[in-house]
């Protein structure tokens, strides 16, 4: 309403006619807001309306809905009609009508034609890089608009590459809006793999470089799950949140705080490429001083794909099995062909629960009842699956005895089998002769305790000393000895079972195996009227005449006048102890002997016939025009900019031990040959034909 003053005493006032609708400056319908065009109702908002919406090239935005522009009756937008470049005033009126028909239906259609998705979403990128630069409050639309960016890319985004890349660099280009300067330490928005590094990706990797702060295990994963340039095999993709945990373990164990990024001479800057026409003449572009581009380097991502390619290797039993029965994925048998930090939190909390009820570092139980506390109580228990479970509880640092790893027979579920605290530096503890000779002192003593019916806690307690005396052995073999010796208490061996093994010997051989169990009982250096007896009843299970300990005992002393039995059995002996170590030594010739004497017989049970193998499927290498990996790394960091100078292409060179000019030249010969159009032209600046971007993605 205005007021104007006339030349008389009477001042008049007159109402200006408002504009006719569609005539008017073009407004931001904000989201949830419905408007009515052409008498179509229009939910949801998010688009312009109205007559004039200047560009900042002095054009009318293609994105305006104007009520200027004749719509038909009907329109079908599930028919090709829209051009590469769509605009709402060139359009015909039928494709108008079409267009206002997919929004008035909630812009979901997935058979669309893409050109109606694009002309709305040239109104976002408005929005989002025009509006928001000069209307703070214009930030208040933006959850609700990326919101529906992400849902129309899960709609479109596989309909249409280009709508893909273009719709997810928008995306990626708001994440980097107001972002700290420590991405690094933050997680990773969830980002589709495309032709290009996130840019918010490559920003965190060069603030991480520019601090000298160790690359987060998280941050590494994501860089090989997005680079364009990594191939991950099938086993990662099929197995994502195993492969996963998987990495994160092995690259803590390898990396320990992190891999440490160069600071190379590439510097970081994004220039934003639009979609929309309205945009193309804008210089959009952000720079962060002398934060690096690694991307721009090969040699930090190989590492990282060292470390993947190891963790698709452990995985691609388990890969093949899921591939095979996906309902395997949960069951114990896919379980066991998983390291146990990667079972699910329930049975590890299970599992942890159990453990804990371990008195001295030992627990006992049937292996039923371990089993159970897994989730399994219907699957059957062979040879091949207890050495899987008992693999998976060494890589949680808990020990198994039987050793069924070592040789030993697999138990039944009904067996007793022991678990112990045992270090991820001891899992290979049991393999020495010594180790082999003293097991056999412990398998004997519980042979010959059978015999007359009890293993009683006198001779229980008399072992675990011998154990403690025997400074011969490593603490980790001493800790697994009393886990063995714990084991036989429930599971004594059979005294006839070792006689049918040891009869078989030659009598030198047996006596020889006596001998150096008098060493090995006896490391201590003096022998007790108790000890004796001992011995004695060990030389009877060796078939070797019992009389001979004595002799034996000497031999191994001092070297002087034999001693009678009275004596012995009275005071005992005091070895000599560097004849005890000379002997000690000489158990490595029997080592081949003992793995031929208590290698147990195979496990009865049948293991299941081996499925056939399914090949571990890797993805074709990205290699744009057939390039190698340096040139292509150069040939991405091209397209990532329309313009460059020649001192920001030098340094990228030198980051990739390139030849700057003989590099362009490879790339120019190899788009010529492909597209027949060079890739960039111009010497300084260089200008980048990213329009060949959609042609090598394809």
């Amino acid at each position: 309403m205005y007021s104007v003053a006339a030349n008389t005493s009477h001042p008049l006032t007159h109402a200006l006619p408002a504009a006719p609708a569609g005539f008017g400056e073009g407004r931001w319908v904000p989201p949830g807001e419905r408007v009515v065009v052409a008498g179509v109702s229009l939910p949801g908002g998010m688009l312009y309306v109205g007559g004039k919406l200047k560009t900042p090239n002095g054009r009318t935005d293609p994105c305006l809905i104007s009520g200027q522009h004749t719509v038909a009756h009907v329109g079908n937008y599930r028919s090709r009609q829209m051009g590469y470049w769509p605009s709402y005033a060139d359009a015909s009126p039928e494709e108008r009508r079409a267009y206002l028909n997919w929004l008035s239906d909630g812009r979901s259609d997935p058979d669309c034609d893409i050109g109606y998705v694009f002309l709305f979403f040239y109104g976002l990128e408005r929005r989002f890089i025009l509006d928001s630069r000069d209307d703070p409050a214009a930030r208040n639309d933006w959850p609700a608009m990326i919101a529906e960016l992400r849902r129309l890319l899960a709609i479109y985004g596989q309909k249409s590459g280009s709508f893909n890349r273009y719709a997810s660099e928008l995306l990626n280009w708001i994440e980097l809006d107001g972002r700290p300067g420590d991405l690094y330490k933050h997680p990773v928005p969830d980002f589709p793999k495309s032709y290009e590094l996130p840019p918010y990706l490559r920003l965190a990797l060069g603030q991480a470089a520019f601090d000298r702060a160790p690359l987060p295990a998280h941050l590494a994963l994501a860089w090989i799950r997005l680079n364009p340039e990594c191939y991950l095999r099938t086993a990662a993709t099929r197995c994502p949140d195993e492969f996963g945990g998987l990495f994160t373990q092995r690259y803590g164990e390898i990396f320990g705080p992190g891999l440490l990024l160069p600071k190379n001479r590439t510097k970081l800057k994004f220039v934003y490429r639009a979609a929309s026409t309205a945009l193309s003449d804008a210089k959009i572009s952000m720079t962060f001083g002398d934060v690096p581009d690694v991307t721009a380097l090969t040699a930090p991502i190989k590492k990282l794909m060292e470390v993947a390619n190891q963790c698709t290797d452990e995985l691609s039993s388990y890969s093949r099995l899921v591939g095979k029965d996906p309902g395997a994925a949960g069951a114990l048998e896919g379980l066991l062909l998983l390291p146990a930090t990667l079972w699910p939190a329930p049975v590890q909390a299970k599992l942890h629960a159990l453990t804990a009820r371990m008195s001295e570092g030992q627990l006992s139980l049937p292996l039923k009842e371990l089993i159970t506390a897994l989730g399994s109580t219907t699957q059957v228990l062979n040879r091949d699956r207890v050495r899987a479970l008992a693999r998976a509880l060494e890589g949680i640092e808990i020990g198994m005895e039987p050793h069924v790893l070592g040789g030993a027979k697999a138990p039944t579920e009904q067996d007793t089998v022991v678990l112990f605290a045992q270090p991820l530096c001891d899992a290979d503890v049991g393999s020495r002769a010594e180790y082999q000779m003293a097991a056999l002192t412990l398998q004997l003593a519980s042979a010959v305790a059978q015999s007359d019916g009890q293993f009683d806690e006198l001779e229980v307690t008399h072992l675990r000393g011998e154990i403690e005396g025997w400074v011969h052995l490593t603490l980790a073999e001493r800790r697994r000895l009393h886990a063995h010796l714990q084991w036989l208490t429930a599971s004594p061996m059979n005294l006839s079972a070792l006689k049918r093994k040891l009869e078989p010997l030659p009598t030198t051989a047996r006596e020889t195996l006596a001998g150096f169990l008098v060493a090995l009982v006896h490391a201590d250096g003096v022998v007790s009227p108790d000890e004796v007896k001992f011995l004695e009843k060990v030389y009877k299970a060796l078939g070797v005449e019992s009389k001979r300990v004595f002799s034996d005992i000497h031999a191994a002393g001092s070297g002087g006048a034999p001693a009678s039995t009275t004596q012995a059995e009275k005071q005992g002996f005091r070895l000599d102890v560097e004849r005890i170590a000379a002997l000690q030594e000489d158990t490595v010739r029997v080592s081949a002997l003992l793995s031929t004497i208590f290698a147990e017989e195979d496990d009865s049970t049948p293991a299941p016939a081996a499925p056939a193998l399914e090949p571990e499927l890797e993805d074709e290498a990205n290699s744009p025009l057939g390039l190698d990996e340096d040139h292509s790394a150069l040939l991405r960091l091209l397209l990532s900019r329309p313009e460059w100078t020649r001192t920001e292409l030098e340094d990228a060179a030198a980051d990739l031990d390139l030849m700057l000019d003989g590099a362009m030249e490879q790339i120019n010969e190899a788009a010529f040959e492909a597209f027949d159009e060079p890739l960039f032209e111009g010497d300084d600046p260089i200008s980048v034909n990213t329009q060949l971007l959609e042609k090598i993605e394809a």
